[in-house]
């Protein structure tokens, strides 16, 4: 049963850090795209960040180019979103989830071409 677990999220002043975590388990990592996405209340999920499987390519939001940084443990079997630089609009639930296999990462990834998610984890940017 494939499954995803994030971690990591918490209350963080403006300006501060995170490090989120997307544990899987099921299926083996290696083989496979993650993407991190975001929801803020009423607004729709968009995509914050992809990494490839095949050469670790990387894509960012612009909203988020710079501060965030995207990587992977494959020995881990985790995923891992460094957020720097908090700003209060970043305060969403964070969702990592799995394409297909074949996906390569685009620029702007959609939520439509992922097919397995985590349950999120709250990601609250306040002072």
């Amino acid at each position: 049963q494939v499954q995803l677990v994030e971690s990591g999220g918490g209350l963080v002043q403006p300006g501060g850090s995170l490090r989120l975590s997307c544990a899987a388990s099921g299926f083996t990592l290696d083989y496979y795209a993650i993407g991190w996405f975001r929801q803020a209340p009423g607004k729709e999920r968009e995509g914050v960040s992809c990494i490839s499987s095949s050469d670790g390519y990387t894509s960012y939001a612009d909203s988020v180019k710079g501060r965030f940084t995207i990587s992977r443990d494959n020995a881990k079997n985790t995923v891992y979103l460094q957020m720097n630089s908090l700003k209060p609009e970043d305060t969403a639930v964070y969702y990592c989830a799995a394409p297909p296999l074949g996906y390569y990462c685009s620029d702007y990834v959609t939520a439509a071409d992922f097919d397995s998610w985590g349950q999120g984890t709250q990601v609250t940017v306040s002072s």
